[in-house]
């Protein structure tokens, strides 16, 4: 697996994890639609029952996160990922059929156990499978594709606002649109075949040797350098992903403090945003069209990471993510007039989409097969509690200090996770995992 080049296999692996991706991300993306919706008339709704709205999700993450993962290094990747799609299906029917904002909740917590678990088992089994010399640019064509979602979602829901097709309000038809996708991707992934890595670690030797042999009887879509070509620009001393498990535990506390860290700006600021845009008086219609073109952020962003993930050292890019997630969130609070919001948002969104997929993608490698879903989605849990418990924090903090107040606190755990990445082990970029 490591030494093959780019098959048509992986291609289309790629693009089911990122149609998979699309409608994970569109279901997130609702919440800023949510945010704005519930704070404008005539579905205005207390700061505190808000709240609870928009970190329904992220509390349902918490419980599902860690236990889809433990069953995808049990059960597999590609069986778990299915399931996901399914349940997210089935969810967004029920918020979209919800009569009111407390059963509205209960829909988008139950809808989080799976969303949660989406991306880090997703992750999980792209970098099983992706051939470690373009293994980060590969990943970061796929989170490129899948942020499409909420950008054509946002934009069909600001479409739909005024029509109200059949007397159903647009947000309502947001879910429906994502319902339907993820059944659609759900039946797909059938046509993939399991991490031939994560078989082969499992004993299953049989199995993983035919599910390799479909990768090298696949058409070759793009011939890699030679594998000298596939030695770390810097860093030579490599890095040893098979450690004890003492080690490993200490490394997993140190990435789950990261993940813990992350969500207070890469989730709750974005989320925040159509609150904010209302703060300062802006239209609903209006906050809506700044909230859907901030989501070319993370598609820019994305496009223009792959180009050069695979030639940085992953903590430094991580680093130079937050900082630059600072700079743009001060020009987007110090902003009044639309050209500076618009620029300053899709700034923000591109550094902060850019700082989570490649956290994942160096956590991800950091893990041996055995245990990488379940290490990355139990991180990834820590990062759900803290993106439930940021609006929570962050929207009271918003009312009554203002956007510069909330942001202070933001700015906060950005400069204390620049300080963590210096504790935690060099990245695996252009490496086999073990």
């Amino acid at each position: 697996m490591d030494g093959l080049p780019v098959t048509a296999l992986h291609i289309a692996a790629i693009l089911l994890c990122a149609l998979g991706y699309m409608f994970d991300l569109l279901e997130i993306a609702l919440g800023s639609v949510l945010s704005a919706v519930f704070s404008t008339e005539p579905h205005v709704v207390r700061p505190q029952q808000l709240s609870l709205l928009l970190s329904s999700v992220y509390f349902g993450a918490i419980a599902g996160a860690p236990v889809l993962g433990w069953v995808a290094d049990r059960h597999g990747r590609r069986n778990v990922l299915i399931g996901i799609q399914l349940w997210v299906a089935l969810m967004s029917l029920a918020a979209a059929l919800t009569s009111d904002v407390s059963t509205l909740t209960v829909s988008r917590g139950l809808a989080g156990i799976a969303l949660g678990a989406y991306p880090p088992i997703m992750m999980a089994y792209l970098t099983d499978m992706l051939p470690p010399r373009r293994r980060g640019m590969l990943i970061f064509v796929t989170v490129a594709i899948a942020s499409l979602g909420p950008i054509l979602g946002i934009f069909v829901i600001r479409w739909l606002t005024p029509l109200q097709p059949l007397g159903i309000e647009a947000w309502r038809w947001g879910f429906v649109l994502g319902g339907a996708g993820a059944t659609l991707c759900g039946a797909l992934f059938l046509l993939l075949p399991e991490s031939p890595r994560w078989l082969q670690a499992k004993g299953r030797h049989a199995l993983g040797q035919a599910a390799c042999l479909r990768f090298e009887r696949s058409r070759i879509w793009l011939r890699l350098p030679p594998s000298r070509a596939a030695q770390p620009i810097s860093n030579p001393t490599p890095v040893d992903v098979s450690a004890t498990e003492a080690s490993l535990r200490g490394r997993w506390i140190k990435v789950g403090a990261l993940y813990l860290l992350s969500p207070w700006s890469t989730v709750a600021f974005p989320l925040l945003s159509g609150a904010i845009l209302t703060q300062k008086g802006f239209k609903l219609s209006d906050a809506l069209l700044y909230v859907g073109l901030s989501s070319f952020g993370p598609l820019v962003g994305a496009v223009l990471v792959s180009l050069v993930i695979d030639r940085i050292e992953r903590r430094a890019a991580l680093a130079m993510s937050a900082a630059a997630m600072i700079g743009a969130g001060v020009a987007f609070i110090a902003s009044d007039t639309p050209l500076p919001l618009i620029v300053s948002s899709v700034l923000f969104n591109l550094f902060a989409y850019s700082y989570m997929s490649a956290v994942n993608l160096y956590c991800a490698e950091l893990f041996p097969t055995k245990t990488r879903a379940a290490a990355v989605s139990g991180a990834w849990a820590l990062n759900r509690c803290g993106a439930a418990i940021a609006p929570l924090v962050l929207l009271p903090l918003l009312s009554d200090g203002g956007a510069m107040t909330m942001f202070s606190v933001i700015t906060g755990t950005l400069a204390a996770s620049i300080v963590l990445l210096a504790l935690l082990p060099p990245g695996q970029q252009r490496r086999a995992v073990s």
